[in-house]
């Protein structure tokens, strides 16, 4: 018998969702939630597709996340199949998506349908939340339907997403937090002049060199036992009027710090201003938060995963917080317990993204028994 998860995942894989457009993969989803009794709403919003199901009004509830888009393929040339025309080949599944997420996304619905057709009067709630904007912007995407959550008073005890997070095989490591995100733009002044005569101005590079060196040498936090210790790191200088013989006005700098729950945006920047203001700067910075850190520690969601992961892998995952963002920092807001749990991350965004065959039935399972451990039956 051809297995569920590997059916569903070609299926989905056809389907050319490049980021915003979910090419009919959330209806795909709803139709069969449906069937197992869930509510399906269509929380969209400029254009990208958001889906928000839920079975039972019962606590706890546990949400299965996701997103259907996907990156552009890249050269269709250098393909050894084509992106949206699923293949297998020496046991790996090929096509744009195959691990970033659309094999989970498969998991999870097969998972649901073994749970539900098993324990039809489940205690607690399930649902799905999926949207078409997790790739491109992700401004439309999870942050509309939290934003609607929020709205009417909901929350959720217990949430996984389908990111890959396994490094080398399935379960190895499991995120249970990302860093936040918070850049600035940086503009320090001073006084144009003629290059050959620089005591009639003040040249803002020079000026700022040493608070830069001292800004790259602070220990900001030292972490915890979770996330490393915060990084600040320039992005981008521009300064000068492309003329060799002009001492600059301004100089513009894009810096980025990645930091944990071991510091606060607001401390970050006090602490940053405090080094410009010691080095008497005349600046000016505009911040922009992308994201804040979030973290689920040891507790019933962590433990059901790991004891999942063992029984169905035979290995102990690790706990993580690396690599950049997703849209757990949107579900954060409202949600306990969140972890990132997928297949391996290797191929994903690549030409030839491909996922073990093998590892699909077995991450179905995973989430299968995850739902056993939270909503027992």
């Amino acid at each position: 018998m051809p297995d569920p998860t590997l059916a569903l995942a070609r299926q989905i894989i056809a389907r050319p969702s490049v980021t915003p457009d979910d090419a009919g993969c959330c209806d795909l989803f709803a139709a069969r939630l449906r069937a197992l009794g869930f509510s399906s709403e269509f929380i969209s919003r400029n254009g990208v597709t958001n889906l928000w199901a839920r079975r039972g009004a019962a606590r706890p509830l546990f949400v299965f996340a996701g997103h259907t888009d996907v990156v552009p393929t890249g050269p269709l040339d250098m393909w050894t199949s084509p992106p949206f025309a699923p293949e297998i080949r020496d046991g790996m599944l090929y096509g744009r998506g195959a691990a970033d997420m659309k094999s989970s996304l498969a998991a999870m619905l097969t998972a649901t349908e073994a749970f539900v057709a098993a324990h039809p009067r489940h205690p607690g709630s399930l649902a799905f939340l999926l949207t078409s904007d997790e790739e491109g912007d992700a401004v439309d995407g999870t942050a509309a339907v939290v934003d609607a959550l929020k709205a009417r008073g909901e929350t959720i005890d217990f949430c996984v997403i389908g990111e890959p997070t396994s490094v080398d095989t399935l379960g190895d490591m499991v995120k249970n937090g990302r860093r936040g995100s918070l850049s600035g733009k940086l503009t320090v002044k001073g006084i144009q002049c003629h290059i050959a005569y620089p005591h009639l101005g003040r040249n803002p590079i020079h000026l700022a060199a040493p608070a830069i060196a001292q800004l790259g040498d602070t220990e900001w936090d030292q972490g915890n036992e979770y996330f490393p210790p915060t990084t600040w790191q320039i992005s981008n200088i521009h300064g000068g009027t492309g003329a060799t013989n002009v001492v600059p006005g301004s100089v513009e700098i894009k810096f980025n710090f990645r930091f944990s729950t071991a510091s606060s945006v607001d401390s970050l920047k006090q602490r940053l201003t405090a080094i410009l203001d010691k080095h008497e700067l005349e600046y000016d910075i505009d911040w922009t938060l992308g994201s804040r850190p979030f973290l689920t520690g040891r507790g019933p969601l962590a433990e059901a995963a790991s004891a999942a992961i063992r029984e169905i892998c035979g290995i102990d995952t690790e706990l993580a917080t690396t690599g950049g963002t997703s849209d757990g920092r949107f579900i954060a807001e409202i949600c306990d317990q969140l972890l990132e749990i997928g297949p391996v991350n290797a191929t994903s965004h690549k030409i030839d993204e491909c996922v073990d065959v093998e590892a699909l039935p077995r991450l179905s399972a995973i989430y299968t028994r995850i739902l056993e451990q939270l909503l027992p039956p």
